[in-house]
């Protein structure tokens, strides 16, 4: 609301957001059905456009991409945790040398490694989390809905409210589009740990499809619930609307249950960012292409440990280092979206070059549904860059480096198979 100004904007929003992501899950359907691999989109890029362009994926989002995840998340998990008084001192700093550390910073930290803790000691555990966790989601989500619906006080007119403080136009959508789509974010995941799926061909179509379309009208109820107790001036000054809603309708004690159910949620994210993450810089050690250890299987968790580790370590350090979540969230955009784009170019590579190869599933609208993603990815890193200029080009010097890095490590894999 504070980026677009009206409720017409923030929904149309929603929904090019939702579509835009299912168009994205529908694509990777056929990937990770084609190809269920440990590594997902490292695997896809590899194999389509050969081992240089897979390891710059890789090296990209071990370096950037998932740790930037994880820190934003974090500090998003305690910008919410901070709004209870109990926890006001979060924005304290604890430490000032060699640079300011507060105390929210060392919760952000907690969170990552007792969540990297839990993907150490195995997936299966890992995902008993995510689906507790994800069914709490829900029903959270589903009580905002009724609850706010259910406001003798509320009014169809707050549809009809505008804020004239809104951003506005093209770069207001696109902010608030981002705002949608970050969201969303997380359907690719699955696809990171398919090697570790039961019938990987049929559990991540179904998974994505249905989770991508489950997750789009959940989103676009809850803010209509809130669209429905709150008017747009409020909406858009509050950072927690749907709290705001709650505190209205049932008061002090409704915002609180609201604000832990999204730390919960947070944590949720944050458990599938970990647990997907983990898998990438295995795949590209056991291939050879990065230091050996990263491909390591711990022997009783079956779980590879020491990208985890390493994963954590990243993380952590963005978070003492890295800057505040705007920072956080806008380097971690322009790096996802730039290799979604490129891992979901790779259908048609696939459709041309392998065009017998087993698809257990098709995506629907071919080639139009991929088209129409990779363009709108596009777009989306034309903003982003445009728009935050030094995190962009930031992550692509990380990725330009990359490059003589991808050659010594060949150069060492040549060496071991003479």
């Amino acid at each position: 609301m504070q980026a677009v100004g009206s409720a017409e904007l923030v929904y149309l929003a929603w929904i090019i957001g939702g579509l835009l992501s299912f168009f994205g899950a529908l694509t990777y359907a056929e990937l990770g059905a084609m190809k269920p691999q440990a590594g997902g989109e490292y695997v896809y890029v590899r194999d389509a456009y050969g081992p240089l362009a897979g390891f710059l994926y890789a090296w990209t989002t071990f370096l950037v991409s998932k740790p930037a995840s994880i820190a934003t998340i974090t500090t998003g998990l305690v910008r919410i945790l901070g709004s209870f008084t109990v926890f006001a001192f979060f924005s304290k700093d604890l430490v000032a040398v060699p640079f300011p550390v507060s105390y929210g910073q060392l919760v952000a930290i907690a969170a990552t490694i007792l969540i990297s803790v839990l993907n150490y000691i195995g997936i299966k555990k890992a995902g008993e989390f995510q689906l507790v966790f994800t069914i709490l989601k829900i029903l959270m989500i589903l009580s905002i809905v009724v609850i706010g619906f259910s406001y003798s006080a509320g009014s169809w007119a707050n549809f009809a409210g505008h804020y004239s403080g809104a951003k506005g136009g093209v770069i207001g959508f696109m902010a608030a589009l981002v705002a949608a789509l970050w969201a969303y974010d997380g359907w690719n995941d699955l696809n990171m740990v398919a090697g570790e799926i039961r019938r990987p061909e049929r559990s991540i179509p179904i998974a994505l499809v249905a989770g991508v379309a489950i997750v789009g009208a959940l989103y676009i109820l809850v803010n209509a619930a809130v669209q429905y107790v709150l008017p747009a001036s409020v909406i858009a000054n509050s950072a927690r609307p749907a709290s705001d809603a709650l505190g209205v309708v049932l008061g002090r004690a409704g915002a609180s249950i609201v604000s832990a159910g999204m730390a919960l949620s947070m944590l949720v994210t944050l458990n599938g960012t970990t647990m997907s993450g983990g898998r990438i810089p295995f795949a590209v050690a056991r291939d050879g292409y990065f230091f050996r250890s990263l491909a390591t299987v711990h022997p009783r968790f079956h779980t590879p440990s020491t990208s985890i580790v390493v994963q954590a370590v990243l993380a952590v350090s963005l978070l003492l280092v890295g800057g505040n979540f705007r920072q956080l969230f806008s380097l971690a955009i322009f790096a996802e979206w730039l290799f979604y784009m490129i891992a979901a170019s790779t259908i048609f590579v696939f459709r041309r070059r392998e065009p017998n190869a087993s698809r257990p599933y098709r995506v629907w609208g071919y080639p139009l549904v991929p088209i129409l993603f990779v363009i709108a990815s596009a777009v989306l890193l034309y903003y982003t860059f445009t728009n935050n200029l030094r995190n962009s080009l930031l992550g692509t010097l990380v990725i330009i480096a990359g490059i003589p890095v991808f050659y010594l490590f060949a150069r060492k894999r040549a060496r071991v198979a003479e």
